[in-house]
């Protein structure tokens, strides 16, 4: 997943990014309201992790905005207050779950875990896409039930391909999506070809049908239409 990390305390929020970045998950930080609100009208997120209290404004504040701006992601709101009465303002504004500090980094994942489960898979463990099957708790591929050994920004790629089938995917949202900040690093998206070859190759050699498809001039679309 694609988190964005809304926290002014800036020890916590290293602990976090180094802890979920070790899960599996690409991490943002900021540490003010107003860099929050950039990032989010900029690029796209799974979810936001965000503090109530903020140097120059209020956490629910940049809730409330995604919901005005229709924006789908998740949200987990980390505060220090533990009244009954912030915990329902948070929730009712459209937070998924509110955690109190101190709270326990393997508890945040598992809330991002049922995120990322609602949002893009229906719910489910186990995702199935024609041939191919995931098992997204373990990070595992079959096609036709045998194994595909995929990198990490492999399956990345496919979960983002799965995630948005049918839809024409920009190479810029590929680069934002794997890399984020990093991406402006890359003198070109020839990372992205390189991955998405081997990510293709893989597949293909195992009898799946060839969904990833080039969109000259665009990007790429997983269309389930082939076959």
């Amino acid at each position: 997943m694609k988190i964005l990390i809304i926290e002014d305390e800036k020890p916590l929020s290293e602990s976090v990014v180094e802890y979920l970045t070790t899960e599996g998950h690409l991490c943002e930080a900021v540490y003010s309201f107003e860099d929050a609100i950039e990032k989010i009208e900029l690029y796209q997120y799974d979810c936001a992790i965000v503090d109530i209290n903020l140097p120059d404004g209020s956490g629910l504040e940049i809730i409330k905005k995604i919901k005005e701006k229709l924006i789908t992601l998740g949200i987990i709101i980390i505060s220090g207050r533990n009244s009954l009465e912030n915990r329902i303002e948070g929730l009712e504004i459209g937070a998924d779950h509110y955690l109190t500090k101190p709270f326990h980094l393997a508890e945040l994942n598992a809330h991002l875990k049922s995120i990322n489960r609602r949002l893009n898979f229906s719910g489910q463990n186990e995702i199935e896409v024609n041939e191919i099957r995931i098992l997204s708790e373990e990070h595992r591929v079959f096609v036709h039930e045998k194994e595909v050994k995929l990198t990490k920004k492999e399956y990345d790629l496919l979960l983002f391909f799965i995630s948005n089938k049918n839809k024409v995917i920009t190479k810029i949202s590929l680069a934002e999506y794997l890399w984020g900040d990093f991406m402006d690093t890359a003198d070109s998206f020839d990372f992205i070809y390189t991955h998405i070859k081997n990510l293709r190759k893989k597949l293909l050699n195992l009898g799946c049908e060839d969904y990833i498809q080039t969109v000259y001039g665009v990007g790429y679309k997983f269309d389930l239409s082939i076959g």
